[in-house]
């Protein structure tokens, strides 16, 4: 590979492990089948080693990449993705993830091989656990009891606006039912339904189905209005 193509593969691959949101990847592998192999190729990472991508991520859940094992804080060296620009393995269903807080007498990081569906759950983790920690307490409602509002959320586990909304749902006492199309081929099939019902275009999430008014996207504003038209018994669609 010259110069100029590893410049552009590293390139490449900073764009996309920049990304804050990314769906799943699916295994090519039939349904009931193991993979050839569950593990990567060592891997040797020290501080000089060269042509590195490597993603750490913060407390937020969200990923930042840089280029040395030195850029990383301390805050996120516990469990760092490495990317090898010049390697095509890593990049895939497994990924490597080094741990920063030690080394060896020789100056090596100890590095793993991690599924990437598991690498996706631990940004998941953080995200929810930000935004949980973001939602203030919650006020009781006038009544003493949940807004009464038919709520769906439609959703998946990887997507932080989802979570959000969730959050806010939940903040303001409104009983909602939790749905995701990702995990469950019934919810998609319905939300698919709901848009085609309704003329509305998919492709973004969290859609929301207050008392049958469709809601794509998370704005507190349209949602709080939205609730007040359903609890007067009065929607637009």
């Amino acid at each position: 590979m010259t110069r100029a193509a590893r410049a552009l593969f590293a390139l490449v691959l900073l764009a996309l492990l920049a990304s804050a949101c990314r769906r799943r990847p699916r295994s090519d592998a039939p349904e009931g089948t193991t993979p050839v192999s569950a593990t990567l190729p060592a891997l040797v990472v020290r501080d000089d080693t060269p042509d590195l991508l490597l993603t750490w991520v913060d407390a937020k859940g969200d990923g930042h990449t840089v280029m040395r094992p030195s850029e990383v804080p301390l805050e996120g060296r516990d469990r760092v993705r490495v990317v090898v620009t010049t390697r095509e393995e890593g990049t895939r269903e497994l990924y490597w993830v080094a741990n920063l807080t030690v080394h060896a007498a020789d100056g090596a990081y100890p590095v793993t091989t991690l599924p990437a569906h598991e690498w996706d759950a631990l940004l998941d983790q953080r995200r929810r656990a930000a935004v949980a920690a973001r939602a203030p307490a919650p006020a009781p409602a006038a009544s003493g009891e949940a807004v009464a509002a038919q709520v769906v959320l439609y959703g998946a586990s990887w997507c932080g606006a989802c979570h959000e909304a969730a959050a806010w749902l939940r903040q303001h006492h409104v009983a909602f039912v939790e749905r995701d199309i990702e995990a469950d081929a019934r919810a998609a099939a319905d939300l698919q339904a709901l848009l085609a019902r309704t003329g509305r275009r998919g492709g973004s999430i969290p859609v929301l189905d207050v008392g049958g008014q469709v809601l794509v996207g998370f704005d507190p504003r349209a949602l709080e209005q939205a609730l007040a038209r359903a609890a007067r018994g009065t929607t637009v669609l």
